[in-house]
């Protein structure tokens, strides 16, 4: 097979697609190279049908650490399950590509991207994701239109594309933008505090940088791409049946769709349509033809319910539940529900409902982050998203968080990073852990509500609280309704999941993934402009209940005092294999933490054991000061004077002519090893030696 390439310049720098060299009993593989980053994208897809009702595409995103130059770590030595990267990197490739396949696809498709080399210049996750379209574009695989993708970040003013992953820390936005060459499908990033003509700003240039990528990905399929397969049409239904369904079902859809409450809509629909089932199958005895006939009804029953609501919201301008367009549903919160946690919140909307705690730690509580493109190497502010299968009334195994936990926890947390304050402003470690008690749409956006009245709760200073908003879209023709705040239902039958979270003055998350193939400039417009609305209501509805962060700490809350020892010291302070630094935190019950540049941070409970930690701390790492007085004991005593211990670990010389007002012949004349004597420090050396003297020690106490 011969090998392609193409190349087109994104940032200022030459993004270039390889094929026919690695990996070519795949259906599909590309290496797409940017910098010195290099990403393997293969695609295989089955040839015959699955038994699903779904397109069952999985795609997986692998980092290598040799990529990188690391060892794994642990006692294998291998890379093991995915990280939180690996996971979101594939939930990013996925989202875009799904919608281009067809809605009646049904083969087995499995995209692996593996990154052959990283380099902080260019990262690989959207190197993975242009080379996933290109993969299954020059395969025979179906797929509608190539998509591509790619960051964009403010730096210093200035719209950057595929920044070098080191001047991230610095940006004001930072977006990944997928897009076929018509419109954008998805965005995934945040800001501090970003208006949302940045963010239009900010998606227009990605999409202009997409559509040059999109070309290169055409042109390596005109080079070297092989015809695509042939798939059979989706089966027409029954004409007869679905004008039954029609006739004489609208009227009882209506009427359930009428009725309040998730749960018992949902009942009231399946019990309409299985009540029209049983009166089209009256008096079919032949069990295959009443399998048929019932399958028929149901898809049958499945379009119409779409093609209602969607046509209500449309013309009407009225939803499943009978709000407007823009309404919000009815908001309650609460603080302090869990007294003994150091902060706790339940924040409802609707039926959705979201239990947060807040736990204040201190520095050796923060997650270490080992991963390939992590911008920092211990995480400082965390957060938990948990989705049990209660809240939506179902019951099965409790297993690990599913990739749609770890998306959302992710969202969830970008959405609060902006606020939450350095380490110089507030020195603790922060975890929210937010359960998801009640879902009916919304979940991710009530955590970001939850987590932050918990940090408040908390007494976290955030520089302003955080809401969050989805919202959704119906698109029929040229006609479209924006949705504010949707229900479940609303996600499963409209066209786009859109979420934005934000203070006041600006968004600080943002997400958006479509199921058709682009939104339109002027529907992105719109949807911003009501998010905001919504925003600042939510807002509005959380100040009711706590307007500011607390003064002060809850009393569980451990007081973290903070210390700066000379560097030297540190060895004394932990002694030998830790026995110093554990002795004290047995003996007062404190943590206490300690950092290269010297400094130590104690956590305590009660400011009794910091202040008793902190005197033992004092004391191992204290320095002598010139002309203190110190009450030592004499460790040695040679013929030129005696050493003194002037507190422990630290020893100087009393000069002979330095221990009384008189001559004195012998050292022994005046002191005595175990002796203690009262003495004054006149001088310390460049190189640390501490002079002492008796002699002035006596005439300042008056001796």
């Amino acid at each position: 097979m011969q090998k392609h390439s193409v190349s087109v310049e994104i940032g200022g720098r030459p993004l270039i697609i390889e094929t026919g060299w690695l990996a070519k009993q795949a259906h599909g593989a590309v290496v797409v190279r940017q910098n010195e980053s290099a990403v393997l994208v293969t695609v295989v897809g089955d040839t015959e049908p699955s038994r699903f009702d779904f397109l069952p595409l999985t795609v997986n995103y692998e980092d290598r650490n040799g990529a990188y130059g690391t060892i794994p770590g642990g006692f294998l030595k291998r890379e093991g399950r995915a990280n939180e990267r690996e996971t979101l990197i594939s939930r990013l490739i996925d989202r875009p590509i799904r919608p281009q396949f067809p809605k009646h696809y049904r083969c087995e498709t499995q995209v692996i991207a593996t990154a052959l080399s990283y380099d902080e210049a260019s990262d690989t996750d959207v190197l993975a994701m242009c080379g996933a379209a290109a993969a299954i574009h020059i395969s025979d695989l179906p797929m509608k239109e190539p998509i591509a993708g790619v960051r964009i970040a403010r730096i210093d003013g200035e719209f950057v594309i595929n920044p070098d992953q080191k001047a991230l820390p610095g940006a004001t936005l930072t977006l990944i933008v997928a897009g076929t060459a018509d419109a954008v499908c998805m965005v995934e990033g945040g800001a501090k505090e970003a208006s949302e003509v940045e963010m239009m700003e900010a998606m227009d240039l990605a999409h202009a940088e997409i559509k040059k990528i999109i070309g290169a990905i055409h042109e390596l399929r005109e080079l070297c791409g092989v015809p695509k397969r042939e798939i059979a049409p989706p089966p027409e239904p029954d004409a007869e049946i679905v004008a039954k369904v029609e006739a004489q079902g609208e009227a009882l859809l209506r009427t359930a769709m009428a009725t309040p409450g998730k749960h018992e809509r949902a009942a009231a629909i399946k019990a309409a349509r299985n009540g029209l089932i049983a009166e089209l199958t009256a008096g079919v005895e032949d069990p295959a033809e009443v399998a048929r006939i019932t399958s028929e009804v149901k898809d049958a029953w499945s379009a119409m319910t779409r093609r209602v609501m969607r046509q209500d919201v449309i013309d009407k301008g009225v939803r499943l539940d009978g709000r407007a367009t823009d309404e919000i549903r009815p908001i309650t919160s609460e603080v302090t529900v869990a007294p003994r946690a150091h902060g706790s919140a339940v924040f409802t909307r609707g039926e959705t409902q979201v239990f947060a705690t807040a736990a204040l730690g201190i520095e050796m509580d923060a997650q270490r982050i080992d991963f390939a493109g992590a911008q920092e190497r211990f995480r400082r502010f965390m957060l938990t998203y948990n989705f049990p299968p209660f809240c939506t009334g179902e019951a099965r195994m409790l297993r690990g968080p599913k990739r749609r936990e770890i998306g959302h926890g992710a969202l969830a947390h970008r959405a609060l990073s902006a606020v939450v304050p350095g380490q110089e402003e507030f020195p603790y470690v922060i975890r929210i852990c937010a359960d998801v008690l009640e879902s009916n749409g919304s979940s991710s956006m009530a955590t970001v509500c939850a987590g932050c009245l918990a940090m408040m709760d908390a007494g976290v200073p955030l520089k302003a609280p955080v809401a969050g908003i989805a919202m959704g879209l119906i698109k029929e023709g040229d006609s479209f309704a924006v949705l504010s705040d949707i229900l479940g239902d609303e996600d499963h039958l409209g066209d786009m999941d859109f979420k934005v979270t934000g203070t006041r003055a600006g968004i600080t998350a943002f997400q958006m993934d479509t199921k058709i193939s682009g939104v339109p400039r002027e529907v992105m417009l719109r949807a911003l402009s009501q998010a905001r609305e919504g925003r600042i209501h939510i807002l509005d509805e959380m100040a009711k209940v706590m307007e500011a962060p607390r003064e002060g700490l809850s009393k569980y809350a451990p007081r973290i005092t903070t210390i700066k020892i000379n560097t030297e010291k540190i060895r004394d302070l932990i002694g030998p294999g830790g026995r110093t630094i554990r002795g004290i935190q047995d003996q007062t019950g404190v943590k206490i933490n300690v950092e290269n540049d010297g400094t130590v941070m104690v956590a305590a409970a009660d400011g009794e054991a910091g202040d008793k930690a902190l005197a033992l701390i004092r004391e191992i790492t204290q320095e002598a000061e010139i002309g203190k007085l110190y009450l030592g004991v004499v460790k040695k005593t040679v013929d030129f004077g005696a050493f003194v211990e002037i507190f422990p670990g630290t020893e100087g010389l009393v000069h002979i002519s330095q221990l009384a007002n008189e001559r004195v012949e012998r050292t022994t004349d005046v002191v005595h090893e175990g002796d203690e004597v009262l003495v004054r420090v006149i001088d310390i050396d460049r190189s640390g030696k501490i002079r002492l003297s008796r002699k002035e020690a006596l005439e300042a106490s008056g001796m």
